[in-house]
């Protein structure tokens, strides 16, 4: 008799939706055993229930472990393609290719993304080595079989850039516009004529584009106006005093963000202040003050202000193979999820921390604030949560290790 195990992995190659108690057995499963089957497993169950992004980081953890893996880099170019970032997808088909040449299954979605771009000549070509090597393969003969129909669908449209088709476009041309500019992790630096410093999240910016009609050319064309005709705040009619927003920043940042107002926020780290914007992340700068006729004090005191208007949800979450996964009921580990870039500041709030007590308990709480997108939080007395957060990783621009937060007020633990 088959195993409940052995049940679940064959619902997932089918293409099956789980339930919510199979979803518990593998997850436990792909956690205790070692290897990448299991693991790789919940990955495709994650891209069935149409959950890429999940799959994604998982797959990716698994080509770092086991970069040899074939069937790992597969499930990859599965969960790329679900996401419609194909030229990626293809890359990664290749590298099956040098790893296996020959391989049917990679060949068979290079013919079809061939095929799905109008290159037909490739298509054939892809569908003619896989049934070299398998005359008999169900899947190559109907490609061949459409390929020679004769009713072809015309080319489509150009797919959209990915995104890094489109950092490389948007930085070759604000170097060609004369305009300042670096790549600084999932951001973008941009001197204003000015002086001030912005900084822009090139994810929303590769989102913006990809949901408008423009090609590529001419959307950047325009982003780079935009940027050129961008300045610092200057006076009260800028209305800059009605966005700023407090943010936290590791220790040393003001290196990085040269000019941008800050003030020391107590455990090693530095409270900045951003215009709230959509596409733009703006740090203030220390000019713009005298021209508004406010003191640095008044800033401080203005964006707290607005923070504390705006608390975030808290949700509950599960760490799973150093990703953070919302669940229904808590487990001990809690996420504050503006999804603004506002949450560790947040936390600095009356109005956050009573949701914080609603939710997870009196204080004090053990935060960890590696991401931006938002801040976990768990109770100190609570050992297991505490450890799980200890062993968290930190992004690139996220602030690494953990904090205590009590009395209104951060300190290292």
């Amino acid at each position: 008799m088959l195993t409940a195990l052995e049940r679940i992995r064959r619902k997932v190659e089918a293409g099956e939706p789980l339930e919510e108690g199979e979803w518990e057995v593998l997850r436990s499963a792909a956690r205790d055993t070692p290897g990448p089957t299991l693991r790789l497993a919940l990955a495709h169950a994650w891209v069935n229930a149409g959950a890429e992004r999940e799959a994604l980081r998982l797959l990716e953890s698994l080509r770092r472990d086991f970069p040899q893996d074939i069937q790992v880099r597969l499930g990859l170019a599965r969960a790329l393609l679900g996401l419609e970032r194909m030229g990626e997808a293809e890359s990664v088909l290749r590298e099956v290719l040098v790893l296996n040449p020959g391989d049917p299954e990679a060949l068979k979605v290079l013919a079809v993304l061939a095929l799905r771009r109008g290159e037909h000549g490739r298509a054939r070509a892809f569908v003619a080595d896989a049934l070299a090597r398998d005359p008999f393969d169900a899947e190559a003969r109907l490609l061949k079989e459409e390929l020679e129909s004769g009713e072809l669908p015309p080319p489509p449209a150009p797919a959209p850039a990915s995104r890094a088709e489109f950092l490389a476009a948007l930085l070759a041309a604000l170097h060609r516009a004369g305009v300042a500019c670096r790549r600084q992790g999932t951001h973008l630096l941009v001197k204003f004529a000015s002086g001030g410093v912005g900084r822009m999240d090139v994810d929303s910016l590769h989102a913006a584009y990809r949901e408008g009609t423009q090609p590529l050319r001419e959307h950047v064309a325009e982003l780079v106006a935009r940027l050129r005709g961008l300045s610092g705040p200057t006076g009260a009619e800028d209305g800059w005093a009605r966005r700023v927003r407090p943010v936290l920043r590791p220790a040393r940042f003001s290196e990085r963000a040269v000019g941008a107002l800050h003030r020391p926020a107590g455990a090693g780290l530095e409270v900045f202040y951003v215009l709230e914007d959509e596409a733009f992340v703006r740090y203030l700068p220390e000019t713009s003050l005298g021209p508004a006729g406010l003191s640095a004090p008044e800033v401080d005191a203005l964006a707290w202000s607005h923070l504390e208007a705006h608390p975030a949800p808290v949700r509950a979450v599960v760490l799973e193979e150093g990703r953070v996964v919302l669940v229904e009921r808590g487990t001990g580990v809690w996420a504050v999820a503006g999804g603004d870039g506002l949450d560790g500041a947040r936390l600095l709030t009356e109005a956050q921390r009573r949701r914080l007590v609603a939710h997870v308990g009196e204080g004090p709480w053990c935060v960890h604030l590696g991401w931006r997108e938002f801040a976990l939080v768990c109770r100190e007395s609570d050992e297991a949560s505490r450890g799980a957060l200890s062993r968290l990783g930190a992004a690139p621009d996220g602030i690494e290790g953990l904090l205590r937060l009590a009395d209104g007020g951060l300190e290292v633990l």
